[in-house]
């Protein structure tokens, strides 16, 4: 997920997106001082793709680091974002070819008229998006009345109501404070307000405060936060060749860290500024999709886990929330033929 939101693209982003860049304490931010993801000078004819703090995504700077790009024969600049709503602006202002992003905010993008297609599952949140609160708050029922923050719009917005309607609580019952979801764990840490809905990893910030604790998570909710490979419609069209040598690159990403446990992991905790073995803590609140698992998400189902079911739940959610007027369509956001044509090859 940073962040990993759902604003609207509309005034609403804007300013949201404006106080993010100016207001966000960098204590709370992922440490990017000992490294660069790109190089001074574009390359000529690379794809360039976005990737920000969210654990499911850190394998990029595998595929990276390990030179997996190049033997695909698929030039690639991979752009770190600071913060992860640049990296949907970014995309969406045409400036990158692809970006790291969840479900929930492409179909953002697409409700203000964005031309975004989702071609690969980089893994779904099974734990580390979590809503944390103060000690005294033992139950959903005890956040009666009491002053929550998360990043408004956002797939962790979306937990909390989730597990608020789970509990038989309205939305009205609780004091919705929004802040940008750096700022929301820094004011949680600081006992501005009672409870925070954060993803990894600033889940561990917000665990700082004396006597927190988490009350529930995604992992209660399979399938409502899933992460993904989003393209511009327009790139996919022209590049398809190139589309699929990046979901290529992905697979053998995955191959490697399987075959190379520690080097992947030691990766991973330096693009995120953490131990490893604070980056392993973050392991089981991830699912890494496999590629048995992409071509599952991609059908027609009846529950979250199905990525069509699930853009449907996510539409209705921006329009309840009053996010967008009208019901964004998403019957053409899904292009599976990149992770079937993969599949064929192992076979």
């Amino acid at each position: 997920m940073k962040w990993r939101s759902l604003l609207p693209y509309c005034i609403v982003f804007i300013v949201t997106l404006t106080l993010t860049l100016s207001c966000t304490n960098p204590a709370v931010y992922i440490q990017t001082k000992n490294e660069a993801d790109t190089a001074t000078s574009p390359i000529a004819g690379a794809v360039s793709i976005g990737y920000s703090a969210w654990p499911g995504w850190l394998p990029w700077k595998i595929t990276q680091e390990q030179n997996i790009f190049a033997t695909k024969n698929v030039p690639v600049e991979l752009k770190w974002f600071d913060g992860y709503l640049e990296s949907i602006s970014t995309l969406t202002a045409g400036q990158i070819n692809a970006n790291s992003q969840t479900l929930g905010d492409t179909v953002n993008s697409v409700s203000g008229g964005a031309e975004q297609v989702i071609v690969l599952v980089n893994d779904n949140s099974t734990g580390n998006d979590k809503v944390i609160v103060a000690k005294e708050i033992n139950s959903v029922a005890d956040l009666k009345g009491k002053k929550v923050a998360a990043e408004e719009g956002t797939v962790d917005h979306f937990l909390l109501l989730q597990g608020l309607k789970r509990a038989g609580l309205s939305p009205e019952d609780i004091q919705f404070v929004p802040l940008e979801t750096g700022q929301a764990a820094a004011a949680f840490v600081g006992e501005q307000v009672d409870a925070v809905a954060v993803f990894a990893p600033f889940t561990t910030q917000a665990l700082k405060r004396q006597g927190s604790k988490e009350l529930f998570s995604s992992k209660e909710f399979p399938g409502a936060i899933s992460d993904h490979l989003v393209f511009s419609r327009q790139f996919i069209e022209e590049n398809p060749a190139k589309v699929q040598e990046i979901v290529n690159s992905w697979f053998a990403t995955l191959d490697y860290m399987k075959a190379n446990p520690g080097k992947a992991y030691e990766i991973m905790a330096q693009r995120a500024g953490v131990s490893v073995d604070e980056y392993k803590d973050y392991a089981d609140g991830t699912q890494i999709f496999s590629i048995e698992e992409n071509l599952k998400a991609f059908q027609p189902g009846n529950d979250m886990t199905s990525l069509i079911f699930a853009a449907n739940k996510m539409a209705d959610f921006l329009v309840e929330t009053g996010l967008t007027a009208q019901k964004p369509d998403t019957s053409q956001l899904f292009d599976d033929r990149f992770v079937k044509a993969y599949a064929e090859t192992k076979t």
